[in-house]
């Protein structure tokens, strides 16, 4: 849960909430071909049993107020994996500042496959 307060009021955040923003911006990325399970709870969930769950493949953590975010995806082949990268972690920061109205200390992107 991530708590914004300003003169207006308080608004309370979901870590559902960020989670689906930041697949949601990930998927929109050129190069990304998917996400992949970051934990085995969620590889057990998503690879063997078949279920689709939000926000798979992503880590959010806060600290000190600024958020922490880890993502494990999959990029197409022949793309140039560095600007894939680059790419990915300027829209994340921008979209969870933009619509979230929080600020990220740092995006960690994991590559975990290639994909056709």
């Amino acid at each position: 849960m991530i708590n914004n307060e300003n003169y207006m009021g308080k608004i309370i955040m979901s870590d559902a909430y960020l989670k689906d923003l930041v697949c949601r911006t990930v998927s929109r990325c050129f190069g990304v071909a998917g996400m992949k399970s970051c934990s085995f709870r969620e590889f057990i969930l998503s690879d063997i049993l078949g279920r689709k769950t939000k926000g798979i493949g992503t880590l959010i953590t806060e600290k000190n107020n600024e958020l922490i975010v880890n993502l494990h995806i999959c990029v197409t082949y022949g793309t140039n994996i560095s600007a894939v990268v680059k790419s990915v972690k300027n829209k994340v920061s921008f979209a969870l500042n933009e619509y979230a109205g929080v600020t990220v200390q740092a995006v960690n992107v994991y590559i975990d496959g290639i994909k056709n």
